[in-house]
């Protein structure tokens, strides 16, 4: 019998709301109780930024716009212990309107300062990624 082999593709988005950036607690295995960046599964027939968007809603109600293309992430099965080789495609958004309020797979969302941020993001990849969304941001927005 031969080893399955899955492979995942999920969005995600690091959200900025002035200098500060939301982060969601997941309720669900595998990451249950980790520290994230709001995303999830990309839906067959769904455009990317759609996805993005509709993940961001769904885990905290908040509705939010996409500024550009962050990266594209990996997590192989390897490194992760896990099964399922991951593609993770992050935007960089900013927040349009709502308050956080914890919902699907998430237990707690808020936005917190860039510090803080990383201090509780659990996954080293993800920390990277706010940190290159902070440098990205300003090419993304217009000089005032």
């Amino acid at each position: 019998m031969s080893e399955q082999r899955n492979i995942f593709v999920g969005v995600g988005a690091v959200v900025f709301r002035g200098d500060d950036i939301l982060v969601i607690r997941r309720g669900k295995p595998p990451f249950e109780g980790q520290w994230s960046i709001p995303g999830g599964g990309l839906e067959h027939g769904e455009a990317l930024e759609v996805a993005v968007i509709r993940e961001v809603r769904e885990e905290t109600g908040l509705e939010v716009g996409i500024l550009g293309l962050l990266n594209v992430y990996e997590a192989l099965p390897a490194v992760t212990g896990f099964p399922t080789h991951t593609i993770m495609i992050d935007y960089v958004a900013e927040w349009v309107s709502g308050e956080p309020v914890a919902a699907d797979d998430a237990v707690d969302a808020e936005f917190v300062s860039m510090d803080e941020a990383i201090s509780r993001l659990s996954w080293d990849v993800t920390r990277r990624a706010v940190r290159e969304a902070a440098e990205k941001r300003r090419t993304f927005l217009p000089m005032s």
